[in-house]
């Protein structure tokens, strides 16, 4: 089945994913990132989903070396490279890495040894057809701080002055949005062009870095931004990746407003929970009568975060603005929810539960940055 209205990001597609891994290694280090990769080899062997993986090492410069592998989709892999087990696995190469990056492909066609290259097809475990966007990558980070200190902490982080837009050429910031629920932050950044190449670059900011000092002290996970190891852990567990976006096809209303909905999930669920409102979020992008221009779910672990773009008030069309069909997947989303860890308990079969839980997992805004404001 061809995608829905404007689908640019998905894991959910069911294709196989490439990953691919370039790295920069430190001179010398070549035998001890070599141990490191043999361990990490055998452990991500038995991780469900994986199928293979390569190394491969430059002809041209003999310090950058690629990791290749392939996994049956993209969810395994999400679930293991944001796991703590992943943290623990890579940590022997951080010694021998002077620099990483990742990137993530699902697989469209595919051209075998005794074949020519073949239209995609769902049985064959390929991506159906090209996803059509804006050109904008997306991505958001989680954290916690400490409980009593969020009105300092929201008053730190709406304060801080915008950093640059224009990266470089090819690169550019579009908009940052901040929520809170509770204790918990999260950021979300839309990006033209290249996303690592924006993060690096927002984060050598000097008005960005003084916000990060400031809030360092209200963190419930304690980093240290002028140690490389520190920092690299921090933010690798606090990555919250898009699990898919999707836009409307039809015009964008004049006027949008800008949401975050926080859905904790039952323990091992929050994939299950984030496929369930992508899925919904896929079918409202071709109602036109929906009042959701554009969804972006975000998820780790038991984290579920969905950012909507949204026509009139946040209440009006309670079931559509939570990312709810029918009473069937209403129930369904109960049995995924962690309720009482969000304050609603019961059926959200109910108007008045449907209510409580939009009310309750509405984030508050923080901030809300675009380039052109």
């Amino acid at each position: 089945m061809a995608p829905s209205g404007r689908i640019s990001q998905s894991a959910f597609d069911g294709s196989r994913l490439r990953v691919i891994l370039l790295l920069d290694l430190y001179e010398g280090a070549q035998e001890e990132f070599l141990d490191a990769y043999e361990l990490m080899r055998k452990q991500v062997a038995s991780v469900p989903g994986h199928i293979s993986d390569q190394l491969c090492q430059s002809i041209e410069n003999p310090s950058q070396w690629l990791i290749t592998s392939e996994w049956e989709s993209a969810p395994p892999f999400l679930a293991w490279v944001n796991s703590e087990e992943h943290v623990d696995t890579v940590k022997p190469m951080h010694s021998c890495v002077r620099d990483t990056r990742s990137m993530r492909y699902s697989i469209l066609r595919e051209t075998g040894p005794s074949q020519q290259a073949s239209p995609a097809a769902a049985s064959t475990g390929m991506q159906v057809a090209a996803r059509v966007g804006d050109g904008v990558a997306r991505h958001a980070l989680t954290f916690t701080v400490k409980p009593g200190s969020e009105s300092k902490v929201a008053e730190i982080l709406a304060g801080y002055e915008s950093p640059r837009a224009q990266v470089d050429e090819t690169t550019r910031l579009r908009r940052t949005s901040l929520f809170m629920h509770g204790n918990r932050v999260v950021r979300a950044v839309e990006v033209e062009g290249d996303l690592l190449v924006a993060l690096r670059h927002v984060a050598r900011q000097p008005e960005v870095r003084a916000v990060e000092e400031a809030i360092n002290p209200y963190l419930e996970q304690d980093r240290d931004l002028t140690d490389p190891e520190s920092a690299r852990v921090f933010f690798t567990r606090a990555a919250l990746p898009a699990v898919q976006h999707v836009a409307s096809s039809r015009p964008a209303p004049a006027e949008l407003r800008r949401h975050a909905l926080y859905y904790p999930a039952k323990e091992g669920c929050g994939m299950e929970l984030a496929r369930l409102l992508a899925d919904q979020d896929r079918d409202a992008a071709d109602d036109p009568n929906s009042p959701v221009y554009g969804s972006t779910v975000f998820q780790r672990d038991d984290i579920v975060v969905r950012l909507i773009d949204i026509t009139g008030e946040l209440d009006l069309d309670p079931a559509a603005s939570l990312g709810l069909k029918d009473a069937q997947k209403a129930g369904e989303l109960e049995l995924l929810l962690d309720g009482p860890a969000i304050g609603v308990e019961g059926s959200l079969q109910t108007e008045r539960n449907v209510n409580r839980l939009l009310s309750h997992s509405d984030m508050l805004p923080v901030t809300d940055r675009s380039a052109d404001s």
